[in-house]
């Protein structure tokens, strides 16, 4: 006898999913059942996660399943757990509001390819609406574990849904769908057999259907339960004995990714401590790859049973890319992560996979660059975290990363350090480097003006991310990184004697200008000085060596940041047309417009904003009209 009924209204936002489910992804209708039983085997992991501390809530039934049925006569199909159950909030959170299913974000990714957008069910929680790809009518029915209240859930999908309080035997939870009309393919046994194997053959739990006998050329169910999948940990399992493929479908299983990942590693290790990793690059960024705050890809489990998505403690935030399964023998079935937050465990595990995963990628960079290609392309800027983030894997991180340059004038970033070394000139001291907003920016700044006069080699580096890296990536092989926008320029051996006579009379004759140009200018610049940098360029802007570089203050005011006053310097080129132009006013009014103007164009070749713009194409306007 039920009791206490309810009739709800789904959040709007589930409502627009649940439209969606049922009117624009109909031509995957296997996903359905895929993440019914996904489903499952997650309530199955929680319970044993928290019978961990209360053994009692296995109710004298430790064993854990999935069923899976169906009625052709009442054309339904059912997925049942004994796992961890619901109760009514819960039910209410997970199933009726937007609170935990994700539902806003999935539908703000949705592209409009059913086969892509079938991919994102999995990764945003929302898998239990896509029962109604194929169902006009759910039914829920719910135990919590420890719990004596069971209720019922029901919905048709069309905005609203009713719970009322039932009577049930038994912790768990079932799923019924009742079938659209023209869905019977569902009940068919040997359809739902083959989207087990294909969708849910290494979920870590036996899926049980009932077993089937064959009698006047039909399938006819019996009384014997059988189970479906493979239900065993892959990554137990001496790799020897597991095919690619096999590989390759529970990493399907385990991601929800459609395509086949780039590279897997399965690695055992054993001696003073047991552990076992199965972890995965993908071949595509996920979309929220930038998003530190996502949870990481990386499953710990103790002795097969799940305990929790891995934090930083098992995989740092640069390798957040990796996906896969870590196993501990050692571990504490009850650990926590405040255990996780102190344990020289976890640590010893950490270290040991992070080496795994490093040593894999210079095994693909060395072996299979074209691979490596793809890899760094999907997640390099990712990796270019690492220096910052892991000193004591630096050296290792830094042999795995690859920038553009001056060497091939192309914006793939393709070069290695060590390329770079081997290209060095014999008398060269220094790795020059180059940060800019944009390889564009960066490629085009007049910076670069005599080091492609001396065919000198510089890294090009475009991406955010690098501004932070080389701030803690200050040497390789001995060979300090020198940025050519910072502190006085010394090319060291690589000039002629000759050279730096040269730069001495130049410097000399120009001290007036110099002089000059520094009272103009004011607090702008923190000096005036005669470049040795610039050919074709009348001017750049320089800071100090230990100052935040122009794009870094860009960068951090751009993160609502508060940044250090760093007043730069401006460096002229002497033998230019326009600084002997501007000389050539020394005396008038116009100095100061000249002056200004050259200050300003620094600022922009830069990638600068200027405080002044308007006055800043006043003075142009002013000038042209005198020319």
């Amino acid at each position: 006898m039920t009791t206490k009924k309810e009739t709800l209204n789904f959040q709007t936002e589930v409502k627009q999913l649940l439209h969606l489910m049922i009117h624009s992804l109909y031509s995957n209708k296997e996903i359905a059942i895929r993440e019914l039983i996904s489903n499952a085997s997650d309530a199955s992991d929680k319970l044993r996660f928290e019978a961990l501390n209360n053994n009692d809530l296995y109710e004298g039934q430790s064993g854990l399943d999935i069923h899976v049925d169906f009625d052709k006569e009442k054309r339904t199909v059912t997925v049942s757990d004994n796992g961890i159950g619901m109760d009514r909030d819960e039910i209410v959170a997970n199933i009726g509001t937007i609170a935990r299913s994700g539902t806003k974000e999935f539908i703000g990714k949705l592209s409009g390819d059913q086969a892509k957008d079938a991919h994102l069910i999995g990764q945003f929680g929302v898998g239990f609406y896509s029962a109604f790809i194929i169902a006009d009518e759910v039914t829920l029915e719910t135990k919590k574990a420890g719990e004596k209240q069971g209720y019922r859930w029901q919905s048709k999908g069309d905005g609203e849904f009713s719970i009322e309080d039932i009577k049930k035997e038994g912790r768990g939870t079932s799923v019924t769908l009742h079938l659209k009309k023209d869905e019977d393919e569902f009940l068919d046994n040997w359809r739902l057999r083959e989207i087990i194997k294909k969708y849910s053959d290494h979920i870590t739990l036996p899926i049980v259907m009932k077993k089937t006998d064959f009698k006047g050329g039909e399938s006819i169910k019996t009384d014997e339960d059988e189970t479906i999948n493979n239900a065993s940990a892959i990554w137990a399992k001496n790799k020897k004995d597991v095919k690619a493929k096999e590989y390759q479908e529970f990493y399907k299983s385990l991601t929800y990714d459609n395509e086949e990942p780039l590279a897997y590693f399965h690695n055992r290790v054993e001696g003073t401590q047991e552990y076992t990793s199965l972890l995965y690059i993908p071949s595509k960024a996920p979309f929220d790859l930038y998003d530190r705050e996502r949870g990481l890809g990386v499953k710990l489990y103790v002795k097969r049973i799940f305990i929790m998505e891995a934090t930083e403690k098992l995989m740092p935030q640069y390798l957040r890319f990796i996906k896969g399964v870590i196993d501990s023998n050692d571990l504490p079935l009850n650990v926590s992560r405040e255990i996780l937050q102190d344990s020289r465990q976890v640590e010893s595990i950490k270290s040991g996979t992070v080496k795994k995963v490093l040593t894999s990628l210079e095994d693909m960079a060395k072996k299979k660059p074209e691979d490596y290609k793809v890899f760094w392309k999907e997640f390099g800027r990712v990796l270019k975290e690492g220096p910052a983030e892991d000193m004591v894997n630096k050296d290792k991180i830094a042999k795995l990363l690859r920038f553009s340059s001056t060497y091939d004038e192309s914006d793939e970033q393709s070069v290695s350090l060590q390329d770079y070394i081997e290209r060095m000139k014999p008398e060269q001291e220094h790795i020059y480097f180059i940060t800019a907003d944009s390889y564009s920016a960066a490629k085009n700044s007049p910076h670069l003006e005599i080091f492609k006069k001396k065919k000198i080699e510089v890294l090009i580096l475009g991406d955010r991310v690098d501004e932070w890296m080389v701030s803690y990536l200050t040497e390789f092989e001995g060979k300090k990184l020198q940025s050519i926008a910072k502190g006085d320029l010394d090319l060291g051996k690589l000039e002629e004697d000759s050279e730096k006579e040269e730069k001495k009379k130049i410097e000399e004759k120009a001290k007036t200008l110099v002089d000059t140009m520094k009272k103009s200018l004011g607090d702008k610049v923190k000096e005036v000085k005669v470049t040795h940098r610039l050919t074709d360029s009348p001017s750049c802007l320089v800071v100090g060596e230990n100052d935040i570089s122009g794009n870094l203050e860009r960068i951090l005011k751009a993160a609502g940041q508060d940044t250090p006053d760093v007043k730069p310097v401006l460096e002229i080129n002497p033998t230019h047309s326009l600084i002997k132009k501007l000389e050539s006013f020394s005396g008038t009014a116009d100095f100061d417009r000249y002056a200004a103007v050259i200050f300003d164009q620094a600022v922009l070749a830069e990638g600068g904003q200027l405080n002044d713009p308007v006055q800043y194409v006043k003075n142009i306007n002013d000038l042209l009209v005198k020319v």
